[in-house]
């Protein structure tokens, strides 16, 4: 594995990782591969994570070796990445969310293997109002793809 690499994205210093670790071992995709994806689509995925709270799911090993939910955002994290606190209505438990409003923060969070990004369909200044629905329509027995289409359209 490669040795820790600083980097300047916009105004902020990272510290990229093991950028040759191999994340999707079909395609052969590295932890660089990602990053750089997730570069590429910012302009259109940073839009849609604004002020949002984020759940992590990080592939630290790859996708053939597993993976975990993060809610709280790590300790570890930059001085500058934003967090915001909501309180669960469930068990009353505070969690302290990672805010993905910029591309440093955005390449952080890739980083750290997070392969999946689960937002609340609430912004973190109003974590009681959600402003978004969403339908995940998984195609698979007994429907196929045609039906979760039909449903979806």
């Amino acid at each position: 594995m490669t040795a820790g690499k600083e980097v300047r994205i916009l105004h902020r210093k990272l510290e990229l990782s093991n950028l040759d670790k191999i994340l999707y071992p079909e395609s052969g995709f590295s932890k660089a591969h990602v990053l750089d994806y997730y570069r590429r689509v910012s302009p259109w995925l940073l839009p849609h994570l604004r002020l949002r709270p984020l759940t992590l799911k990080r592939y630290p090993d790859g996708v053939r070796a597993g993976h975990f939910f993060e809610k709280n955002c790590p300790k570890y994290r930059p001085d500058w990445m934003q967090t915001a606190r909501h309180v669960a209505h469930t068990d009353g438990r505070a969690v302290r969310y990672c805010l993905v409003n910029d591309l440093p923060s955005l390449m952080w969070v890739a980083n750290l293997a997070s392969l999946e990004l689960h937002v609340l369909q609430s912004r973190s200044v109003a974590p009681d109002r959600p402003t978004a629905v969403v339908f995940d329509l998984d195609p698979g027995p007994p429907a196929g793809l045609i039906e979760a289409a039909k449903v979806g359209l």
